[in-house]
């Protein structure tokens, strides 16, 4: 958490504006400040501050579960991880606007804005590159690409004997999914979470291809999913069919969730609607 929906909520709203807080395309970063310097993980901090130094954002967009921040001459990439979030401050002189407790990194922009990266558990990061491709080549297709046919996704299930949930998880396979999309997009295609990748027919495959992207987009719909302290501000946890409703009446046929661990994380699934054929 954050995951695919909730971080493309959050590039949109730096790109769009929303409520009162306004776009920040085509602001200058006139400084920012480092209050935690494990937070930058390229390049070293005094580069990062004389490099990030005058640039512009011209656009903000995602890939998988990262932020993409292009600017004049590098792009800035912000990866939230557990408890990561961005925020703009908008009124007043930002130089006298007290800093939150786990405040990590701070730009300051033209106008008295200023971006502010939030992380209380510190396992967030970003980066300052030339060449975006050094961390985002790393990842696997778009579960929302157009590119992404039923064909090709099964092709790439069938290249891996590992169970499903920890593979759809795996960002090297698929950029994106976390814990809550995963079991919610499972549910909907009818699937164990401890199934092989190579058990999946074509047919299953395509199901749970489209089950994916009705999921993912009905969270980017909703602004993503509000369970926690951590990303405040979507409702697509009162849509959940598993995630977090354990012992609950499944939505479907009344059986109680049950939860499960696969892969070391918790996983929420209806027994009799995902049920393991012999």
């Amino acid at each position: 958490m954050p995951e695919l929906p909730e971080v493309e909520t959050i590039a949109r709203t730096l790109r769009e504006g929303r409520g009162e807080v306004n776009s920040i395309l085509g602001t200058t970063i006139e400084r920012a400040s480092v209050l935690w310097e494990r937070s930058i993980a390229a390049p070293s901090v005094p580069e990062f501050l004389r490099r990030i130094q005058g640039q512009v954002v011209h656009h903000i967009g995602r890939r998988g579960k990262f932020i993409v921040i292009t600017l004049t001459e590098d792009t800035l990439l912000v990866h939230l991880r557990m408890s990561g979030d961005l925020r703009v401050e908008m009124d007043g002189d930002p130089a006298m606007l007290p800093l939150k407790k786990h405040d990590r990194v701070v730009f300051y922009l033209q106008g008295n804005k200023r971006l502010v990266f939030e992380d209380a558990r510190k396992f967030g990061r970003i980066w300052l590159l030339a060449d975006p491709q050094v961390e985002l080549g790393k990842l696997g297709p778009e579960p929302l690409s157009e590119e992404l046919t039923p064909a090709a996704f099964y092709t790439m299930l069938c290249r891996h004997k590992r169970q499903i949930k920890p593979l759809l998880m795996d960002q090297t396979f698929l950029a994106g999914l976390g814990n809550i999309y995963t079991d919610e997009a499972l549910f909907k295609a009818k699937l164990h979470p401890l199934m092989g990748a190579q058990e999946l027919t074509s047919q299953q495959a395509g199901e749970l291809l489209t089950a994916i992207k009705e999921t993912l987009r009905e969270g980017i719909k909703r602004n993503g999913a509000s369970i926690d302290w951590v990303y405040r501000g979507g409702d697509f946890q009162n849509q959940f069919f598993v995630y977090g409703r354990k012992d609950q009446p499944c939505l479907v046929c009344g059986t109680p969730i049950e939860r499960l661990v696969v892969g070391q994380r918790g996983t929420h699934i209806c027994p009799q609607c995902q049920m393991i054929k012999k």
